[in-house]
């Protein structure tokens, strides 16, 4: 019998299994697919990416940089694999999707201390175990957890970008640039589609009377008791569809927002930029940034070949919606991830409402390094909430009930610090990363880590 089981081989357990392992436990992990596959996933591999390709920027003054580099320092597998198979992607860590997850398969096969099974999960084990099934748990085990916890789930949609063959780009009418000339290649890491005021509007009026998506029966449903008012979409996700009934500049002051960028060939300012970003290491795929969308799959080809440069563009994936599922984790577990009714028994990833693919990987982290401190007689971690991981933890754990909703790394979830407020945003976003390091070193340190 394994010292602790894994229940899911996504971003969260596949970094919970190699930090447990690493920590002395031999570990079992329980993955569905290929026998079970979700309606997201497309291949059988470990943390396989089914949304974005881009893990979040890499800059010291962003919340994502600030918990990349936690992640580093506290030893991520995962960030190890997301740097040695990233693409160009300007300030960000993007990854080759594929190669990507193929390398996390290969490093957790070949841990000695792990033994992988191919199989559903449809009940709760009764042994130390992290559960990381994420937003697509099945069915039956859902319904178990449900049993166990005594809440209903709570759930939100959410929405995947199309992908796109370079080749069928216009690249007479995009220009390849980084938004404030950041990047890694000298010409710019990004496609970039410019659009002036009449394209913009003829586009957004045309998104707006596209036909979508009927989301199943399940899906419709509004929840009730704790959950009542929850939002149907995850606001950093929202479907591009639905960002376009807030208003007819709304795309055009968000993700299609053309500040930081000019066509190097004629030095032109667009109205709107709808913006791609390379998917893979050899540049033949390119993902439609900010274009999460829920239309149907003609609608999607109609409207995108709408946009300058795309009018012939092939669409290798199409964007759709699936429904995530997260635990309502400010009344079920603690700031180590422990389930409040049983010390044994930790949460992990999405399911625990951390947005994200940083926050997935971070909490697989925490509860991996956890699992191994109970099962080795050792206090359990609670990391400084001025840290990123620290602050994320101490917001799905002990967030308001009326206020719970999926977060991811900002830095609105850290304790406030004092400081000049004549101090502009990005300087003061660099105090609190700053501040973040500083305590992350002397808890690691009281740790001997």
């Amino acid at each position: 019998m394994p010292d602790l089981i894994i229940v899911g081989a996504g971003l969260a357990g596949s970094e919970a299994a190699w930090q447990a392992a690493e920590r002395g436990l031999d570990v079992t992990i329980y993955e569905m697919r290929p026998q079970v596959m979700t309606s997201a996933h497309q291949t059988s591999d470990f943390a396989e990416l089914v949304c974005s390709n881009s893990l979040g920027s890499l800059l010291i003054d962003r919340a994502s940089g600030v918990l990349k580099l936690e992640l580093e320092r506290l030893g991520s597998l995962l960030i190890r694999c997301a740097i040695e198979s990233s693409v160009p992607a300007g300030g960000s860590l993007a990854v080759d999707r594929g190669c990507f997850a193929s390398l996390v398969t290969q490093k957790i096969e070949a841990h000695p201390r792990i033994k992988i099974i191919r199989d559903e999960v449809k009940t709760i084990p009764n042994q130390p175990v992290i559960l990381a099934s994420g937003p697509l748990t099945s069915n039956i085990l859902s319904n178990k957890i449900a049993e166990l916890t005594g809440q209903e789930y709570l759930f939100f949609f959410d929405a995947i970008a199309p992908v796109v063959s370079y080749e069928s780009i216009n690249m007479d009418i995009a220009f390849r640039a980084s938004r404030y000339g950041r990047g890694q290649q000298e010409e710019g890491d990004y496609i970039n589609c410019p659009m002036n005021k009449e394209e913009y509007e003829t586009f957004v009026t045309a998104l707006l009377s596209a036909e979508k998506i009927k989301l199943h029966e399940f899906e419709q449903e509004v929840n009730k008791g704790v959950c009542a008012g929850a939002n149907h979409f995850f606001e950093s996700c929202l479907p591009i569809e639905i960002l376009a009934k807030r208003g007819q500049k709304c795309l055009a002051f968000g993700p299609m927002r053309p500040v930081g960028l000019t066509d190097p060939r004629n030095g032109r300012k667009a109205y709107a930029i709808l913006q791609l970003r390379q998917d893979n290491f050899n540049g033949t795929l390119y993902n439609l940034v900010g274009f999460q969308t829920n239309l149907k799959y003609t609608e999607q080809s109609r409207i995108i070949q709408m946009v300058p440069g795309l009018e012939h563009v092939e669409i290798v994936r199409h964007g759709q919606m699936h429904r995530n599922t997260f635990i309502f984790s400010p009344m079920l577990i603690h700031p180590t991830l422990q389930f409040k009714h049983r010390s044994d028994l930790f949460f992990a990833g999405q399911i625990t409402g951390v947005e994200g693919y940083l926050g997935n990987i971070a909490t697989g982290l925490l509860a991996g390094w956890n699992a191994a401190h109970l099962l080795s007689g050792k206090p359990l971690m609670v990391f400084p909430p001025t840290t990123m991981l620290g602050a994320l933890c101490r917001y799905i754990t002990q967030a308001s009930p009326a206020d719970f909703q999926p977060m991811k790394a900002n830095f609105g979830i850290l304790p406030s610090l004092e400081m000049d407020h004549r101090l502009g945003k990005r300087q003061r976003a660099a105090l609190y990363a700053q501040r973040a390091k500083a305590d992350l070193e002397t808890f690691l340190a009281k740790i001997n880590i």
